[in-house]
């Protein structure tokens, strides 16, 4: 009888965990939602995540929401059902998905993001490690300055209106443009501004819409290199690949390798390994009850061939 009143409090918590109760004996997990898993950009920050998350004695459970919102904010709900430790977010839409984090909000659950910004009214992030998005646009729009040369020319911007990150691209970038134009005889005109939706398939349509309504484009700005990359593949079919430049963003594996191969003119680069581990040292340091800035932005660095041609990860 002393035996089976001593391991009764035991089965008696075991029940009452299996019928949902919330105070769970389990490892504290890190959640992570991207815009989607498809773009190696965010693989990387997803693995430098986990790998952070291990060190610190976090899980990690990384999903895949597909550029799709509506699934991104059931995943959200899931993980306040799971009831995590933290959330880490790069928007899929940065307003429609307001109610979810708020949802993330009330249930005590901590949100942070990374890469894109959540622009959604009363959404409550505590956090954000991306990049600085706004001095990439400006890097971008040098490097156009110097691709068309005293000539100037006739500009196609690919862009994404969704994700706050490349609405700040695309200012810096006309910032830049905007300034040249004022005092140089080479105008630079931006003809277009088309939706590229981040990927090569969209990159790819809007481009070659772009193609036929402006036989003397010189240039084209795209906001990430999935874009840049389905837009050279336009060009390449209008046999217009040795009048065209190109700009992407991001400093992806295979945009580098564009850049050496003379696909694409240059690219101003990101750092997702420094965005994903500094992101777990955001929640490491929130759940330590320590102060930390709620915005960390790491300045982008303009790669071209040069850097192409001497980098040792590329054919």
């Amino acid at each position: 009888m002393k035996k089976i009143l001593t391991l009764l409090p035991v089965i008696l918590l075991t029940t009452w965990l299996g019928c949902g109760g919330k105070q769970e004996v389990r490892k504290p997990t890190i959640a992570y939602t991207p815009l989607t898993l498809s773009n190696p950009f965010f693989k990387v920050i997803g693995e430098h995540i986990k790998a952070e998350a291990e060190k610190n004695g976090y899980e990690t459970l990384m999903v895949d929401p597909d550029m799709d919102v509506k699934k991104q904010s059931d995943q959200i709900d899931d993980f306040i059902a799971k009831n995590v430790t933290a959330i880490i977010l790069v928007p899929c839409d940065r307003l429609s998905v307001g109610p979810a984090v708020q949802a993330a909000n009330k249930a005590g659950i901590p949100v942070f993001t990374v890469d894109a910004k959540c622009a959604a009214q009363g959404a409550k992030i505590e956090g954000h490690v991306g990049t600085d998005n706004f001095q990439g646009g400006e890097l971008a729009g040098k490097a156009m300055i110097n691709a068309l040369g005293e000539k100037g020319g006739k500009v196609l911007i690919l862009d994404f209106k969704k994700a706050n990150s490349c609405v700040l691209r695309v200012a810096g970038f006309k910032k830049i443009i905007d300034a040249h134009n004022k005092k140089a005889e080479g105008k630079i005109e931006v003809v277009s501004e088309l939706d590229g939706n981040g990927d090569r398939t969209k990159g790819y349509q809007s481009t070659a819409d772009a193609l036929q309504a402006h036989e003397d484009l010189d240039a084209i700005f795209a906001i990430n290199d999935p874009s840049a990359l389905g837009a050279y593949t336009a060009v390449k079919e209008a046999k217009r690949e040795n009048k065209i430049k190109i700009i992407g963003f991001d400093g992806q594996l295979d945009g580098k390798q564009a850049i050496k191969d003379g696909k694409i003119y240059a690219d101003p680069i990101q750092h997702p390994d420094k965005m994903g581990k500094q992101i777990v040292q955001l929640i490491v340091k929130y759940q330590a009850g320590e102060s930390f800035d709620p915005e960390t932005l790491i300045p982008a660095t303009l790669y071209t061939k040069t850097e192409a041609d001497q980098d040792p990860e590329l054919k």
